[in-house]
């Protein structure tokens, strides 16, 4: 049987493309209903559905995030209120990119379009996204790859508590537990949001919003005390200046 994943924030026109997808084709399983990205990327996870229906506009991750980190086999389908995500690239892939309000006849053509086709060419679809300007990665990084014994999980930046470099290695410590990056932290200084995230030390990345205090000793230094850990965490004096405003 043919498995589906409709993510959609909006809970009445997720039901209604339920309720339209179960009179069109009522041997579609729909394994789940979800409004937010990575409560998409956990179910996905545990589900492997078939296709996902998606709206692009979601809080925390977009849409494209999502497709960018689903399953191969996973088939997209686009859902959304907007237009200007390049609809005629996507209608020439093997997926399909709907503008709601979903009329019947609309899905009807997308339903067969999924039927005829087995799989899907990913990197066709990813290539489309670039090359219409849609699928460009975002300005800073908002996912980790980390490796738990010989599987790799993905990790959100925004779950990281602090980065603490481990030899050629670095260690994204979040609330409870650890994961390790085969990523020097100097790489990933670059790529993080200086917003979010400050280098405290040539060793040390932390969150800003994580910090509870910071305390100044003679040499200029701050120990800070963590939000969510109990483990203190000290700056060089070299960054003492990040701490003079708070």
């Amino acid at each position: 049987m043919t498995t589906a994943l409709i993510v959609e924030d909006e809970p009445l026109l997720a039901e209604q493309l339920r309720g339209k997808l179960a009179s069109l084709w009522p041997e579609l399983d729909i394994v789940g209903m979800v409004g937010e990205g990575r409560e998409a990327l956990r179910l996905a996870r545990e589900a492997a559905p078939d296709i996902a229906f998606l709206d692009i506009r979601l809080p925390g991750m977009s849409g494209l995030e999502v497709a960018a980190a689903l399953p191969a086999r996973t088939r997209i389908v686009f859902v959304t209120a907007f237009d200007e995500f390049a609809v005629e690239a996507f209608r020439a892939a093997a997926v399909d990119y709907l503008l709601k309000p979903v009329s019947d006849e609309r899905l009807r053509a997308t339903i067969a379009r999924l039927r005829r086709a087995e799989s899907q060419n990913r990197e066709e679809l990813l290539a489309l996204l670039k090359r219409a300007g849609v699928g460009a990665a975002p300005d800073h990084l908002q996912w980790l790859r980390a490796g738990l014994g010989d599987t790799t999980v993905l990790v959100p930046v925004d779950e990281v508590v602090y980065f603490r470099a481990e030899s050629k290695y670095t260690s994204a410590v979040t609330r409870d537990r650890e994961h390790l990056l085969r990523r020097a932290i100097s790489e990933l200084a670059a790529q993080l949001d200086p917003g979010q995230f400050w280098r405290i030390h040539r060793g040390i990345i932390v969150r800003v919003d994580q910090i509870a205090s910071a305390s100044r000793d003679l040499r200029g230094r701050y120990t800070l005390t963590l939000r969510d850990r109990r483990e203190k965490l000290r700056s060089s004096q070299a960054y003492g200046h990040l701490f003079k405003h708070m």
